[in-house]
């Protein structure tokens, strides 16, 4: 989720930059994610360009190394930071993704950093047997039926603690099926494109038809591919299913609205995918003023990249949480980072999966630096599309599946307290968290969410 003699190639670079600015060092994050053999697109790489380089001094660049822009991610004119363009760019034949190669186009003095074009997969691990009692993670220790370990969402719905349908969340995964009975009334309508198709960009956003947000995989507005789309449509039921409608089952904050980015498609997604859907989202904030207050990440196995921390840090700076999955690889991910969970940002919650017995599951990532929080993420039951295409519920198991349910309490908790900032949700959440000893050395400050404490807390000025 873009030939000259090399005098002149070197002279347009120093007028668009100055003299002055020294080349990009070498980022020892990415080159640890290449020696770590983490999985990229062969013959892409990502190139962030400084301020001021020219046209022609970003087409040198990467000319010089064979290489051409393929797509804009983001056009600096669009930019509120300082940075210049950030481009995807491809390789010519016989080219290879490769460090020496990333650190000679580094190291032109109109480039910022260059990466590769990770790829990512869903956090999902192999369901368990489905015979247990169904939605577990919403029960808590004083409901009933009750599950001591679950995320005290109908606690808190029992008590009052009612969701808003002013709230947004971003889906940034597989496709969502909008016409599921569980979702389809949460499924977010862009008010600039209306409710119909017809092949204009209507609101001027770049996206044509994106009435229920946009498919980075193909590149168009068609959110919701098929049966295949089970995985980002099973997350979107635990964030928001519909409550009390008598069918089905329901999400930690049953009325917020879901706004799908798709990235992820049969064979994964890339780290261009993740950062368009990710700019789109908070593009949309800023330019619509919704109240998106979270998306939830889902997805991981891509080495570092800076221009995805660059994308989480923008939308953590339009007051957007990143809530990811912290991975399914049972790694230590203080010693062994894993992304995106790993990314040392103000507005990421990393979140470990537990079984229903409160224990880490064992396919969980941990690490008391790295994983911020532990939900449910065994056999969690939640809506999915079937294989004819109706609508259907199945149980899965991952880091994807607890994720959701703190974005749903995000979400919750948004709603009860409106003029909450980003950091004062993610603040509340994790204060208001259970330390349970047993997620000791495994958990930031052993801790388990509990959805059931939401109240309304902040006071909002006149």
């Amino acid at each position: 989720m873009v030939q000259k003699k090399r005098a002149y190639i070197f002279a347009s670079a120093m007028l668009a930059i100055g003299a002055e600015q020294a080349a990009a060092k070498p980022n020892a994050a990415v080159d640890a994610s290449l020696k770590a053999g983490r999985p990229f697109v062969e013959g892409e790489l990502l190139v962030q360009f400084k301020p001021g380089a020219t046209e022609a001094a970003t087409s040198a660049a990467l000319s010089k190394q064979g290489a051409k822009s393929a797509q804009k991610l983001l056009d600096k004119a669009l930019r509120k930071d300082a940075k210049g363009d950030l481009v995807q760019a491809t390789l010519g034949k016989g080219k290879k993704v490769n460090a020496a190669l990333i650190a000679q186009l580094a190291s032109d003095p109109a480039v910022d950093f260059v990466e590769p074009n990770w790829t990512y997969s869903t956090q999902l691990a192999n369901p368990n047997d489905p015979g247990i009692n169904m939605l577990w993670g919403m029960q808590g220790a004083t409901t009933s039926p009750a599950s001591p370990y679950g995320s005290g969402a109908l606690a808190a719905w029992n008590a009052g603690a009612l969701c808003s349908d002013k709230i947004h969340v971003g889906i940034i995964d597989e496709g969502v099926m909008t016409t599921h009975g569980d979702l389809r009334n949460n499924v977010w309508i862009n008010p600039g494109e209306g409710v119909r198709a017809d092949r204009k960009d209507n609101d001027r956003n770049g996206f044509i038809d994106d009435i229920h947000g946009w498919d980075f995989a193909d590149n168009n507005a068609s959110v919701y591919d098929g049966p295949a789309d089970d995985h980002g449509t099973h997350v979107a039921g635990t964030v928001a299913a519909v409550a009390n409608n008598g069918a089905g089952v329901f999400g930690v904050c049953p009325t917020a609205k879901l706004i799908t980015a798709k990235f992820l498609g049969a064979n994964g997604g890339t780290t261009a995918g993740a950062v368009k859907a990710i700019n789109y989202l908070t593009q949309l904030k800023l330019a619509k003023k919704i109240n998106l207050v979270a998306t939830n990440n889902s997805w991981g196995g891509g080495g570092y990249s800076q221009a995805l921390h660059d994308a989480i840090q923008a939308a953590g700076n339009a007051n957007i949480l990143f809530i990811a999955a912290a991975g399914n690889s049972g790694l230590d991910i203080d010693s062994t980072p894993g992304y995106p969970a790993s990314y040392k940002l103000p507005n990421v919650i990393s979140v470990g999966a537990i079984d229903k017995n409160g224990r880490r599951a064992g396919f969980s990532n941990y690490g008391v630096n790295n994983v911020h929080i532990a939900a449910p993420g065994v056999d969690i039951v939640s809506t999915v599309p079937t294989s004819t295409g109706v609508a259907g519920y199945a149980y899965m198991s991952g880091t994807s599946m607890a994720a959701p349910h703190v974005t749903g309490a995000a979400a919750l908790y948004a709603s009860l307290n409106p003029c909450a900032t980003s950091a004062q949700i993610r603040e509340a959440l994790l204060r208001l968290a259970v330390q349970d000893p047993q997620l000791t050395g495994a958990v930031q400050l052993n801790r388990r969410l509990d959805a059931s404490k939401i109240r309304r807390e902040l006071a909002c000025a006149p």
